[in-house]
């Protein structure tokens, strides 16, 4: 597996959590726990659903070289779930997963807007984002929070490396300690600053 297997693991891991969203809990204020940050305090489901539909939505745009000015700066913006938002996100999912799929070159360029990377580079942080978010999610509604063990063990060999770059720059807090016989799942969720579910190996 390379990074665009990863992306795609993580992306339908979140789909997978999403398609188990109550209809009574798309309005549910996320708990204190849940790492937001960028002025989504007192975010509800449904809104923090809408920003990975809007998140996934730029990954044909920046896996084709784009740039957010040339696609479109706006095009993203506002309500992407609608009245079946299973269905749209679903959707976004689908056309992501294809775009990394169709992707042929790991080092071309990615133009985000907070600076140049390599399409590498953007899978390893998109692909963090969407698993993480994944097990948060999950444990907000109440459903199974195991990833697959292909995704755990990937996102394991994308983050080790970069993990303490990453959290000097405010992508994750500081780490938790993780009992000695945590599984990989756990060992994952304390470095990247979140509490173990208890699972052990």
């Amino acid at each position: 597996m390379d990074e665009r297997d990863i992306f795609v693991l993580a992306d339908q891991a979140l789909l997978r959590v999403v398609e188990q969203i109550g209809d009574d809990q798309w309005d549910q204020t996320l708990p204190e726990w849940f790492q937001l940050g960028g002025g989504q305090e007192n975010a509800t489901v449904r809104e923090i659903v809408n920003y990975h539909a809007y998140d996934d939505s730029w990954v044909p745009d920046m896996l084709a070289g784009k740039t957010m000015d040339a696609a479109g700066n706006q095009k993203h913006k506002g309500d992407l779930l609608g009245e079946d938002p299973k269905a749209a996100f679903a959707a976004i999912v689908e056309k992501a997963c294809a775009a990394a799929m169709a992707l042929d070159d790991l080092d071309q360029p990615a133009h985000l807007s907070f600076g140049e990377y390599t399409a590498r580079e953007y899978l390893w942080q998109v692909t963090s984002f969407r698993g993480l978010r994944a097990h948060d999610i999950a444990k907000v509604i109440g459903a199974d929070t195991q990833l697959p063990a292909a995704l755990v063990q990937g996102m394991w060999d994308e983050i080790v490396p970069h993990v303490e770059e990453w959290r000097a720059i405010g992508v994750y807090p500081a780490a938790v300690q993780a009992p000695d016989n945590a599984d990989l799942q756990d060992k994952l969720l304390a470095l990247t600053g979140r509490e173990p579910d208890g699972r052990t190996e």
